[in-house]
């Protein structure tokens, strides 16, 4: 079922994006909290003329996001944690919020709604890749680490 967003949703898109959602969930959730319309031929009629209206609006924010990726792009974020015997294992598990934190403590401040880790969350050491969605044209795949805790 194709619906459009009414606002920034975290793990499905950002506002006046269309996206498809099973049924059941737009129906028992999105809908009935007023997050989302249906993508009918008029609803998208009117998206295209709101987002016309938005295109000053759109084109600050996107080069504010491109001023952001320009940051990210001389980052290199270390994440410490805990790890078992193994020598790989986490205990516990990173996920955006902690990556955003991250970011934060670098200078480039990123609300972890925007920051996409496959899986939703890392249980292991190694390298891996961030999706970070500032704008619906502006993506950008961040890299980091996560390395075992020396301070133990």
């Amino acid at each position: 079922m194709e619906v459009i967003l009414k606002q920034d949703i975290e793990n499905l898109g950002l506002t006046f994006d269309i996206v498809s959602v099973k049924p059941g969930y737009a129906r028992n959730y999105l809908i009935p909290n007023q997050l989302v319309e249906l993508a009918t031929k008029q609803a998208k009629e009117q998206r295209v003329a709101v987002l016309e209206k938005l295109t000053t609006e759109e084109a600050v924010i996107k080069s504010a996001a491109l001023v952001k990726i320009d940051a990210l792009k001389s980052i290199s974020i270390k994440i410490e944690a805990k790890v078992g015997s193994g020598g790989d294992k986490l205990f516990g598990s990173i996920s955006n919020a902690d990556l955003s934190e991250q970011l934060e403590k670098n200078g480039v401040s990123i609300d972890k709604k925007y920051i996409k880790i496959p899986g939703n969350t890392i249980k292991n050491t190694g390298n891996f890749i961030a999706k970070i969605r500032l704008h619906r044209e502006v993506e950008f795949d961040f890299s980091f680490d996560i390395i075992p805790d020396t301070k133990e």
